[in-house]
């Protein structure tokens, strides 16, 4: 089983005309990988998943696997509000070569605690390759219970979650439950540093996208016990962290990594939109700040 604990980029998929843009993909991922990126989630909610055809999903994942061989991690997005539908997508993930499954809490359907725990075993017990459990309840209104993960933990596949509440005492919770082995990357970018504080291994980002080195550094800081070393270096990076999510991401990172030439075009598909005047404005002016721009 390859290392999941390290600094993740959860994959924007560039558009041209309606199409996915391979050719601005290979500039993104290789601007990563030589500024300390670890791996990548494929057909995250970054990737706009949701409007993703399931050709376009394979031809997505074969290309980065392609461009990057078997040494680096790629987990696969694969969830869903539907159980039987993750079922297939995860073994689907684990037939084109994928590393690991991130499975989000269903959405709209709002299931009990109960249910959540039935969902992910069920996954979990569909593939044989690992499992990682996704709480972000900003976009899905149900919640993971710190009980519940503690008993998921226990379920064979499942080795972690991506933890987006943004709340360090949450994380420092599941910690204490599910014991040090279990592994626990960060869902919320403005809260990395101090989530690592508490003993998190890692992150699914948006911001690496536009500060890969950065992530990675607070990171081996971290390791290194220089805490205050990487919380004065993330505060230099507040502004432009908050306005990464200004509107629903992807929208501002994909018109940062535009801006820094790295992709073609900023285009989304329905119902998202591009990052409007105003915003792109302050995005600009604070990337140019920190030095991400000249």
């Amino acid at each position: 089983m390859k290392n999941f604990k390290g600094t993740f980029t959860a994959l924007l998929t560039p558009f041209k005309n309606g199409k996915i843009d391979f050719g601005s993909i290979d500039r993104l991922v290789k601007h990563q990988l030589a500024n300390g990126v670890d791996g990548f989630v494929i057909n995250g909610t970054t990737a706009e998943s949701p409007t993703l055809t399931e050709t376009e999903k394979v031809e997505l994942f074969k290309y980065v696997r392609k461009m990057v061989g078997d040494k680096v991690p790629l987990i696969m997005g694969t969830g869903s509000n539907d159980t039987a539908k993750t079922i297939e997508d995860s073994k689907k993930a684990e037939s084109l070569g994928a590393d690991a499954i991130l499975v989000v809490v269903p959405y709209y359907n709002k299931p009990p605690q109960r249910g959540l725990y039935e969902h992910f075993k069920a996954v979990a017990s569909s593939v044989k390759i690992p499992t990682i459990l996704y709480n972000v309840p900003g976009r899905t209104i149900t919640s993971l219970a710190t009980e519940t993960i503690r008993d998921l933990s226990k379920v064979p596949g499942i080795i972690g979650i991506k933890e987006a509440t943004g709340k360090v005492d949450f994380a420092e919770e599941i910690i204490k439950a599910c014991g040090k082995e279990f592994v626990m990357l960060s869902g919320d970018d403005g809260t990395y540093v101090e989530f690592l504080g508490v003993g998190g291994h890692g992150v699914i980002s948006v911001a690496t996208h536009v500060i890969p080195k950065q992530m990675a550094q607070w990171k081996a800081w971290a390791a290194e016990g220089a805490m205050d070393k990487a919380r004065q270096d993330i505060a230099k990076y507040n502004d432009l962290i908050n306005l990464l999510f200004v509107e629903a991401n992807p929208i501002p990172v994909k018109k940062a990594v535009q801006l820094m030439g790295l992709i073609d075009s900023a285009e989304m598909r329905l119902p998202l939109v591009e990052l409007g005047e105003e915003h792109s404005a302050k995005l600009k002016a604070e990337m140019t700040k920190v030095g991400v721009l000249a």
